[in-house]
């Protein structure tokens, strides 16, 4: 009797990976963090840990006076109850403001003033380094 001669049929398992790579190429344009807002630049700027608070001012700002923390929109008349209810259970009481280039300094004040409101200790504007993307 001539021993058989197996093989592994490495078909479905090539299919189930496919599909997971579509699975992924197309959900991965969809995970975007925040609204993107273009930020002014600053000749010395500083790394940022990534476990802070980041409040976006768009440029639609002016239209709406809606802010971002995160992907969430608030408006600006609510801002200070949202902030407080973030910083509750926060030591550093620290926030960074990314307003977008084209926003102008009362603007910017607005939402400064708002966060004050809230109880936040520190305030940080974000910029970027010459020639950062």
């Amino acid at each position: 009797m001539a021993p058989t001669l197996s093989e592994i049929n490495v078909v479905p398992m090539v299919d189930v990976m496919l599909v997971l790579l579509i699975i992924f190429m197309v959900a991965a344009p969809m995970l975007q963090r925040g609204v993107e807002v273009n930020l002014p630049v600053a000749s010395r700027s500083q790394e940022i840990a990534s476990d802070r608070v980041f409040v976006d001012l768009p440029v639609s700002y002016r239209d709406d006076r809606r802010v971002f923390i995160d992907k969430e929109a608030i408006r600006l008349d609510v801002l200070a109850e949202r902030v407080r209810q973030i910083m509750l259970n926060r030591s550093d009481k620290f926030v960074y403001l990314r307003g977008d280039g084209e926003v102008n300094l009362q603007e910017l004040m607005e939402v400064f003033d708002r966060l004050k409101e809230a109880g936040v200790v520190n305030v940080g504007i974000i910029s970027k380094l010459p020639g950062e993307q």
